[in-house]
């Protein structure tokens, strides 16, 4: 499941580019069938939590286990990036760690805190980009290092209430969402929100810049690296489309009814609770809806476009869980193969998505008879094929450029900006300049 962490703790990621003491191991050695093994105990640490994931893992272990019997693995739940940064600083990580922040992709691999696994790719006769979608292929390596490998992807749609929405279709466009959202929304008597039809604010769980960018088909970098927000019109148009709407509800109002919601991961979720008719979410919704609100009767539907591009409805933002072999991992060969399993086993990556409903990473699973396909988990693998669906490359500053970027929607959103080329135009100062002082 793709969690939103902090972006401050992710951006702690550039104080590490000039800690890279240490070299990466040597190409692996890769044992034949057959061959005897001695008994092995390596550390995993990943970022899941909640009782089903923590319940798959559980059973994708034990088939790893079946599998190398002579491996064990000592799993640790809920870390962060922090953490598996500073066991690489202090010289004690994990063997395998498991990361959501796929926006340090660039950090881990030019900072050497995971290893380049192109050479245990090569050694194990595995062909990434026969295996992998061709997207997967932009967030999970920089700079010819591709430090970790994908396992399982996550996209985004747009999640529907069917009571609330009272016959009415998903939208398509912009214009059809806004719409949408007036006639859905209901206010008390005192003119506060008691349902609303859509939050268009930034600030709303995962409206990030990151996510809605693609409805209007935003570029966040030229080919060089720099900015290319303030020059894209379609960043402006996307911006001027939510503070349209968001005045129609009145900021405060909308910020006193959004700061009301419950935490975004629990049952407390306002999509949950009838809230908000619509939401922009992942495909682990789907997981969440059935466990903690199995009587919501709702729809998914891909995200809604901007009017003059018809023609990319269905695309939506695709990122996903990383997973690799921090610098310094006490058993390399056996780390590689939980990597390996983890990464390219069509029947671990099946049973991992039927259980927390994420989309399989590779191109074999995704075809496989044996994952479950229901109607509103079809919308994502749908989004995940469509060519229009992008992600955000790999950028050596990508946390911070979102970052950047969201700070200003917020200043613009809440009136504190009235100046929307001059905020854009500022934007690309800022961004331009981290670059030229991280790009050498």
């Amino acid at each position: 499941m793709k969690r939103l962490l902090a972006i401050s703790a992710a951006a702690g990621l550039t104080l590490l580019t000039a800690c890279t003491a240490g070299t990466e191991n040597a190409a692996p050695k890769i044992e034949k069938s057959g061959a005897t093994h001695e008994p092995v105990t390596i550390e995993f640490w990943h970022g899941f939590s909640a009782d089903n994931e923590l319940k798959a893992f559980e059973d994708t272990l034990a088939g790893f286990k079946q599998k190398y019997p002579w491996i064990t693995v000592k799993p640790t739940k809920a870390v962060q990036d922090t953490q598996i940064l500073s066991s690489v600083r202090g010289g004690s990580p994990p063997d395998v760690a498991l990361s959501f922040t796929t926006d340090s992709v660039a950090q881990f691999c030019k900072a050497g805190i995971f290893q380049d696994l192109n050479p245990y790719l090569k050694a194990s006769g595995i062909d990434a980009a026969a295996l992998f979608p061709k997207v997967i292929a932009e967030y999970t390596q920089y700079d010819g290092k591709r430090c970790v490998l994908p396992m399982l992807a996550d996209t985004y749609g747009l999640y529907y209430n069917k009571k609330l929405m009272k016959g009415e279709q998903p939208p398509k466009t912009l214009s059809e969402l806004a719409d949408l959202t007036k006639k859905l929304t209901v206010r008390n008597a005192d003119g506060t929100i008691k349902v609303a039809g859509f939050v268009p604010t930034s600030q709303m769980y995962e409206n990030a810049p990151i996510h809605s960018g693609v409805m209007v088909g935003a570029k966040w970098t030229n080919p060089d690296g720099t900015s290319a927000i303030g020059s894209d019109p379609q960043w402006k148009k996307l911006m001027t489309w939510q503070k349209d709407l968001t005045d129609w509800f009145g900021y405060d109002k909308l910020e006193k009814f959004r700061k009301g919601f419950g935490d975004e991961w629990s049952a407390e979720n306002p999509f949950n609770q009838g809230k908000v008719a619509m939401a922009i979410d992942g495909e682990w919704r789907n997981a969440m809806l059935a466990a903690d609100a199995p009587d919501v009767d709702y729809g998914t539907a891909p995200m809604p476009v901007a009017d003059d591009q018809p023609q990319r409805y269905g695309a939506g933002f695709i990122t996903g869980t990383i997973i690799g072999i921090p610098r310094g991992a006490k058993h390399p060969e056996a780390a590689w193969d939980l990597v390996r399993y983890l990464t390219t086993d069509t029947g671990a990556l099946v049973g991992l998505a039927n259980a927390i409903r994420n989309v399989p990473s590779t191109l074999p699973a995704l075809q496989s008879p044996d994952l479950k396909k229901d109607a509103n988990f079809q919308t994502f693998l749908d989004i995940f094929a469509n060519p229009n669906s992008t992600t955000q490359p790999a950028h050596i500053n990508a946390v911070f450029n979102q970052q950047t970027l969201q700070e200003a929607q917020i200043k613009w959103e809440s009136g504190r900006a009235p100046d929307l080329d001059a905020l854009l135009g500022q934007v690309d100062k800022t961004i331009n300049d981290k670059l030229k002082l991280t790009a050498g």
